[in-house]
């Protein structure tokens, strides 16, 4: 018994990463067919029902002080809504993806620079080593996508990329200081609750709401809710729980090398030998940073 927290520890950071980077996959899949915030509604509200029903029949344990309720919300509200958020409408606006993932990949340094004030986390040498290495790996492994875009067409489609940055940063940070151990079960209810809400409503004051429903968005909306929203969110809650900050962020500078492979096995994207080199670049930052 005593092997499997230890096996888990190890596996959880590899296989959230894989999960995770598909999540830009599953968005360039379903974008067509829904606009950025109504897609994301659905994927919310089947993720609630879905979780839901697991925790009643589970018989899982809610949260007993209301105000552990309202930490893992705005946790929620932050790293699902405001993030996702962001991304999607980012890419729905047509900014090239290895862009956004540039933008978000700055991360882990945001969140090694405000880690020690607000957990009182230090960050040592080697670590700001490894998260220089990590950024300057994305760099590498998204410059031929990121070549040849007009920066005047780019520069308007940047803010929401930067507001989903600022969402799973200050969203990792504030459910690390606050509420970083709940059940995941009742936990994930809790956290999509409230970002539920607030996309529902963007989205009807924003958007026509409508959806169509072709096999390849159903794929992609199926693939988003048990692989993104309740498979790699609840490794992130576990990693957050069992981790530093800048542990867990340095985490996310693999994912747009993975994100490439696997965008180069799916849809024969290039795969340039830089974005090699900076995949090496990257995996060794980001062993430094979780030393």
């Amino acid at each position: 018994m005593s092997k499997a927290p230890g096996t888990l520890d190890a596996l959880a950071p590899l296989l959230f990463v894989m999960l995770w980077s598909t999540g830009f996959i599953g968005a360039k899949l379903g974008l067509p067919y829904a606009e950025p915030l109504t897609f994301l509604t659905l994927r919310f509200a089947i993720v609630i029902v879905l979780m839901l029903a697991v925790a009643v029949v589970a018989r899982a344990p809610w949260p007993a002080w209301g105000r552990s309720w309202v930490h893992i919300g705005v946790a929620g509200l932050l790293v699902h809504g405001v993030y996702l958020g962001g991304v999607f409408i980012a890419i729905g606006q047509g900014l090239p993806s290895g862009i956004t993932a540039l933008v978000v990949g700055l991360q882990p340094l945001v969140t090694a620079l405000a880690a020690g004030a607000l957990l009182g986390e230090k960050v040592r040498p080697v670590q700001w080593a490894g998260l220089a290495l990590g950024f300057t790996g994305v760099v590498l492994v998204v410059a031929g996508k990121v070549a040849g875009v007009p920066v005047g067409a780019v520069a308007g489609m940047l803010g929401p990329a930067v507001v989903a940055l600022l969402g799973i940063t200050v969203g990792t940070l504030y459910q690390k200081r606050f509420c970083p151990s709940f059940d995941l079960r009742t936990g994930t209810v809790i956290q999509y609750l409230p970002t539920l809400v607030a996309t529902a409503a963007l989205a009807a004051a924003t958007e026509t709401m409508a959806v169509q429903w072709t096999g390849e968005f159903a794929f992609a909306l199926g693939w988003l809710v048990l692989v993104l929203s309740v498979g790699a969110v609840s490794l992130l809650n576990l990693l957050i729980r069992r981790g530093g900050a800048v542990h867990v962020a340095s985490l996310f500078y693999l994912t747009p090398p993975v994100t490439a492979l696997v965008a180069w096995l799916l849809f024969g994207e290039t795969l340039t030998g830089w974005a090699l080199v900076g995949m090496v670049v990257a995996a060794t930052g980001v062993w430094l940073a979780r030393r």
